[in-house]
């Protein structure tokens, strides 16, 4: 997982509504500079919206993200996905990832919940709900006894504060749905998209 994300300091945060929209959406993303996309399972329109883009769009780094259950652990490798991302990790779930063929990175808040997944052989983590949970000064906390792992924040992240976080030298990236705003995917205004990603590309770099 590190490997994947080191080099892409901004990962998109994708809902889809509509099918139709994964690979102009995709395409408009790419073009901007961002090419490792992580498409949530939240939405009827998600599973096949994925399938349209690893087809369609071969240079997209595609994952899922919100994977709950072991059940779509596996449809993430059925899909095709080069990796998922949990808002959470059980137990369970941290078993399934381990046998999985694909990497996976689990989301925790705290510091009993990051030592659990490291039992697993977790190295890397999603930070959720980022802003909520505490922000800068948690990962900065964490740092000092945990000077190994990595995280990538997600939640409340946006042009305000994306910096404050790809300064700390145990982020390897951030995720964020400011990129692929909803209301930009419902105009269908590419353009805009792919101008707020070239954005986060400069500012990052």
């Amino acid at each position: 997982m590190r490997n994947l994300l080191a080099g892409n300091p901004v990962i998109p945060v994708i809902t889809l509504n509509r099918v139709e929209d994964a690979v102009p959406l995709a395409q408009a993303l790419i073009a901007g500079g961002l090419k490792v996309l992580e498409v949530t399972l939240r939405t009827e329109a998600a599973v096949e919206g994925i399938r349209q883009i690893v087809k369609h769009v071969p240079e997209a780094i595609v994952g899922t993200g919100t994977v709950c259950t072991e059940q779509q652990l596996k449809l993430s490798e059925d899909l095709g996905c080069q990796f998922m991302i949990s808002p959470g990790a059980t137990d369970g779930l941290l078993r399934a990832a381990a046998s999985a063929s694909i990497p996976f990175l689990p989301g925790i808040s705290t510091v009993s919940e990051l030592m659990r997944c490291m039992e697993y052989g977790h190295r890397n983590f999603k930070f959720f709900p980022a802003e909520a949970a505490g922000g800068v000064p948690v990962l900065k906390s964490f740092a000092g006894p945990f000077a190994d792992i990595s995280f990538c924040p997600t939640g409340g992240i946006g042009l305000h504060n994306v910096m404050d976080y790809l300064a700390l030298p145990n982020v390897l990236c951030v995720g964020g749905s400011w990129i692929a705003q909803p209301k930009l995917i419902d105009e269908k205004d590419w353009a805009g998209i792919e101008r707020l990603a070239r954005e986060a590309v400069e500012l990052a770099s």
